[in-house]
């Protein structure tokens, strides 16, 4: 009257091995679930009592205790569902014990359909990683199950769970899934292309520049100017997602519940935008089960700012830490969670209030004092973690009527995968572990990797001097130089690359 099946949770972005333990004894008909269950794993209990019921099989009427070990960690979510009611068939006798080495994931539907869970691949890495050699998962969970799947563990896709009991009998045997091929050249097809922004060659190059290096950039213009374009089109000339980077980005969006069903991994690089109205706690990640926030699910790809004075202080102090360190780490009273935050920032703001400070042709309608403390929502401890701001004009007249179109993404694309190939062969070298574009660069590998010409060099010292920079923004100006070299083909940083990583600098164009 006792049996075990096998089944997954998640603590973070790791998957943790559960053991889903059944005793039926004598005494009143009760079922409890103890081991740290929250209140969508109590609620098993009615779910698997009716699919029982639905499903042809006696629900039995006795004292039902089920056990989720390791008891000190907390079970969340309705992915116990299936591997309860495995446990509960297989210790009242109406199925023979199973497997060791497979695991359940599922929710039930009140007639036994299987419903898909969120974070199906951090287990199913898991799972892999324990010794399982078959996961039985719902069919709309198998696509991304798949790509955990080692050449020792086979995934199967079940619709309900009559299915998945008719396969553990050998009745009717169920197909493995088959991994999707996985192709990430064909996600720039779906982002917007670089030949329809108009003019604004400054803020082109930026771009290029942030694209080559993984540089952060700030946009500043009157409405109209071409700067949300831009951002959209930055993800189309961005280098294609290395396998590792899909797994960890898909990881993310399967916790986050925001996976499409039937996908496998992620082909393209996110872009996410977030409303100028998000909490801090929106950025971050966060909640009872200590879900991902946008700086996470922007992983090795874009978040962009729109407005970026009308996001609240409290806000945006949220994203010095993933700027810096790449990850950042939700902290609350039940526990805390790490999650990879390696994204580029794109930011974008108007002059002033109203729009139009400085523009040529319309009047600004803010006072000066209105027009400083616009701007001075913007902390300089953040602006100093910006590499590149560009001021942007209004386009003319002209420009939108050019005959000659201006750079697709293909082309500016070849200049960004051609400086990349500079920087993967530099820093595959001992001591660049974990390095994989100039914006990576620590302060040590900086002095190694930056070396200048001596005009270069008497350059820096004087705008350091007149500029008063800070020591982190020397080193930014001398990683965004880097890669300005990196395009040009050139070894050693001249005073053109220092002269045009300086005029990028941001604290000097958003201060009035």
């Amino acid at each position: 009257m006792y049996s075990v099946t096998r089944s997954f949770g998640l603590n973070g972005l790791s998957g943790f091995a559960v053991a889903v333990e059944a005793d039926i004894s004598g005494g009143l008909p009760a079922f409890s679930i103890v081991g740290l269950p929250d209140s969508a794993v109590r609620e098993s209990a009615d779910r698997v009592r009716a699919a029982i019921k639905n499903l042809g099989f006696k629900f039995p009427d006795r004292r039902i205790t089920i056990n989720l070990a390791p008891a000190d960690v907390r079970k969340t979510g309705p992915v116990y569902d299936l591997p309860l009611l495995l446990a509960v068939l297989t210790a009242s006798g109406q199925l023979e014990d199973v497997p060791a080495d497979a695991a359940f994931l599922g929710e039930l539907a009140l007639d036994g359909t299987l419903r898909p869970v969120s974070g199906v691949l951090p287990m199913a890495l898991a799972a892999a990683e324990n010794g399982i050699h078959a996961l039985y998962v719902p069919a709309e969970n198998a696509a991304e199950a798949a790509e955990a799947c080692a050449d020792s563990m086979a995934v199967y896709p079940a619709h309900t769970a009559r299915e998945v009991v008719d396969a553990l009998r050998g009745i009717s045997p169920l197909a493995p899934a088959a991994v999707v091929p996985f192709d990430p050249a064909d996600a720039w097809a779906q982002v917007p292309d670089f030949s329809d922004v108009m003019g604004q060659s400054l803020a082109r190059r930026a771009m290029v520049i942030a694209a080559a290096g993984g540089h952060n950039v700030l946009l500043i213009g009157a409405p109209g100017t071409g700067k949300s374009m831009l951002a959209k089109r930055l993800p189309g000339i961005l280098p294609p997602l290395t396998r590792e980077e899909a797994v960890e980005t898909t990881k993310i969006y399967s916790i986050a519940g925001q996976l499409p069903q039937g996908r496998g991994l992620i082909s393209a690089r996110p872009f996410r935008s977030p409303h100028h109205s998000a909490s801090a706690a929106a950025l971050a990640g966060g909640g009872a089960q200590f879900r991902p926030g946008e700086c996470s699910l922007a992983n090795c790809g874009v978040l962009f700012l729109d407005e970026l004075p009308e996001f609240s202080r409290e806000s945006l102090e949220v994203l010095r830490q993933p700027l810096e360190d790449g990850q950042i780490t939700v902290s609350r009273a039940a526990g805390s969670a790490t999650y990879p935050s390696h994204f580029q920032l794109v930011a974008a703001m108007n002059p002033c209030k109203c729009g139009y400070y400085g523009h040529p042709t319309r009047q600004c309608t803010c006072s000066p004092s209105a027009v400083r403390q616009y701007r001075s929502r913007v902390s300089g401890p953040l602006l100093d973690r910006i590499d590149l701001c560009v001021e942007m004009d209004p386009i003319a007249f002209d420009e939108l009527h050019a005959v000659v179109p201006s750079e697709s993404s293909a082309d500016l694309r070849k200049q960004v995968l051609a400086a990349r190939a500079i920087q993967a062969k530099r820093y595959a070298a001992p001591g660049f572990e974990g390095v994989l574009c100039n914006a990576q660069l620590t302060a040590g590998q900086v002095r190694r990797v930056c070396r200048m010409t001596p005009a270069a060099e008497r350059l820096l010292r004087a705008s350091y001097d007149a500029l008063g920079l800070s020591a982190r923004a020397h080193d930014r100006i001398l990683r965004v130089a880097r890669t300005v070299a990196d395009l040009a083909g050139k070894q050693l940083l001249d005073e053109d690359c220092v002269l045009e990583a300086l005029q990028y600098r941001a604290q000097e164009k958003v201060e009035v």
